[in-house]
């Protein structure tokens, strides 16, 4: 199979663009007239280093050392300097699909040709992407003031040869790794540190994935609803497109036709309707809660598409204005927002969907066997698997305190407000995936439930989701070991594979 190539030109990449090289593959170049444009700014700042012009971070130190005056013997010495000394991050490494992200979106804010920085440097970053060479970045050492600092200084000095990379499956010397691929350490030129290292391209890389993994969840979340309802013989009047219409947010819209879908033809639904009036909130308010969800991280797609096609480090070069420019694009405000704001509307899927598993497993309001199993007492059943949800959410509720509300100053105060949005981003994710847990939990739970249905047959859309569940997870008739059972219905959410198997039968879901 032919690898996709993806053309970085600093204003067309897109999300999926982004997913295909971190995770698929894909290979990058830079366009034709990106080389042009950063030539042309290259040329720019040569001419001017020359000339002795006061320049931030060129021919003067950095941040509160702005004052003190570089001599242009020195401006290489510099460049290098500033990368290793910065790079001092501390924590888990970043994973290697975060690695390939940041390494594109670096790429990508360089091709605009308004940093002043070389094609063959940003080539070089170009090949060691294609080639497999990953940087070494802690996870831990920005605080999203002019941008990623410390994280993409570690991407900086493997271009020097320093510090570590993987490749081919192995942490390795940058140095080694480069040689293994025919390449020999760089020396940086002026401007080009700074063009490496100041930016939001860490905290854009963790968000742009957790939010298109997020797609995932938001279907997953329907599925679940769906599942949970029928197993409940829920009221399905909750999903009726006009009362939908008078309150026209779409993201609800498109959650109450999806459970339209899901629930179609449920057989379930039909011989045990009229039993209730209407349903608690966790039930009857999904889509007004998935959808304002939905609503919160299409908002946020929308500011990491618009971040990941701009540029973020200073100062700014315009060529055709022969001017310099020194500013904040590197402030990493509107993703640290943003990526708090997805971390609340994770946290919600995750909150609404606990509420549903309580309900199932209550046999007061349920109408279910206690537990989901029968002979219980002797059979604690389902009883646990609630409580992980419980402790998941509770976590939760801790992470989506917004860290973007907190502000701590630095390099002597000359950087004295922060975003700190490289935390708001990985906290962002470390929500996704526990929710992408309990939503896990919730499938395996409900799946048991419909199973007391039978024989009475679930919509397509349930049944389904319900024949995924069951390739990792059997019906439960008696206390079984059930972690491998928890993991393998998680693992099936987080692969996609249960939305997939509800696609094919009822088409995809909005």
């Amino acid at each position: 199979m032919t690898r996709k190539n993806v053309t970085l030109d600093g204003i067309s990449l897109t999300i999926p663009d982004v997913q295909a090289i971190a995770r698929e593959g894909a290979t990058a170049a830079l366009s034709g007239e990106a080389q042009s444009k950063m030539a042309a700014s290259a040329a720019l700042v040569a001419e001017w280093t020359s000339a002795d012009r006061v320049i931030y971070g060129v021919t003067t130190g950095f941040g509160d050392l702005a004052t003190v005056a570089i001599d242009k013997n020195d401006v290489r010495t510099l460049q290098s300097n500033l990368l290793r000394s910065h790079a001092c991050g501390v924590g888990e490494p970043f994973p290697e699909d975060v690695v390939r992200a940041i390494m594109a979106l670096r790429i990508n804010t360089l091709a605009r040709g308004h940093s002043g920085i070389r094609v063959s440097t940003v080539q070089r970053l170009c090949d060691m992407l294609n080639a497999g060479i990953l940087p070494v970045i802690p996870s831990q050492g920005s605080v999203g003031a002019s941008g990623d600092l410390c994280p993409l200084s570690h991407l900086g000095i493997a271009l020097l040869g320093l510090g570590d990379c993987h490749y081919k499956g192995e942490r390795m010397p940058a140095a080694k790794a480069l040689s293994h691929c025919g390449m020999e350490p760089l020396e940086l030129e002026a401007k080009e540190g700074l063009a490496l290292n100041n930016g939001t391209a860490a905290m854009a890389a963790v968000g742009v994935l957790a939010v298109f993994d997020a797609q995932n969840l938001v279907r997953t979340a329907d599925i679940a609803v769906a599942m949970s309802l029928e197993a409940m013989h829920g009221v399905t009047a909750a999903f009726d497109p006009r009362p939908h219409a008078l309150r026209p947010h779409r993201g609800q819209g498109l959650v109450a036709s999806n459970l339209r879908r899901l629930l179609a033809g449920s057989e379930i639904l039909e011989q045990n309707k009229g039993t209730r009036v209407q349903d608690a909130y966790s039930l009857r308010c999904a889509p007004q809660v998935h959808g304002a969800c939905r609503d919160a991280m299409d908002h946020v797609w929308g500011v990491l598409e618009t971040e990941i096609n701009s540029v973020t480090d200073n100062p700014l070069i315009f060529p055709e204005d022969q001017a310099v420019i020194s500013q904040g694009n590197f402030h990493g405000e509107p993703l640290a927002l943003a990526m708090d704001y997805f971390g609340i509307a994770a946290a919600e899927i995750a909150s609404i969907s606990e509420r549903r598993q309580a309900r199932l497993v209550d046999e007061s309001l349920s109408g279910l066997p206690p537990f989901l199993v029968t002979g219980s007492g002797l059979n604690s059943g389902f009883m646990i698997p609630q409580y992980v949800s419980a402790a998941l959410v509770s976590e939760n509720k801790v992470l989506a305190h917004p860290s973007s509300v907190d502000s701590i100053p630095t390099s002597a105060n000359q950087e004295d407000h922060v975003s700190m949005g490289a935390y708001s981003a990985r906290k962002g994710r470390t929500i996704l995936e526990n929710a992408v847990k309990v939503l896990g939990v919730e499938l395996l739970t409900a799946a048991q439930a419909l199973d007391f249905s039978l024989p009475l047959t679930p919509a397509a859309g349930t049944s389904a989701a319900r024949d995924c569940v069951r390739t990792g997870a059997p019906f439960v008739e008696r206390d079984t070991y059930l972690a491998p059972l928890m993991d393998a219905v998680c693992g099936l959410v987080r692969s996609g594979a249960v939305v997939r198997a509800v696609e094919e039968r009822v088409g995809p879901l909005d």
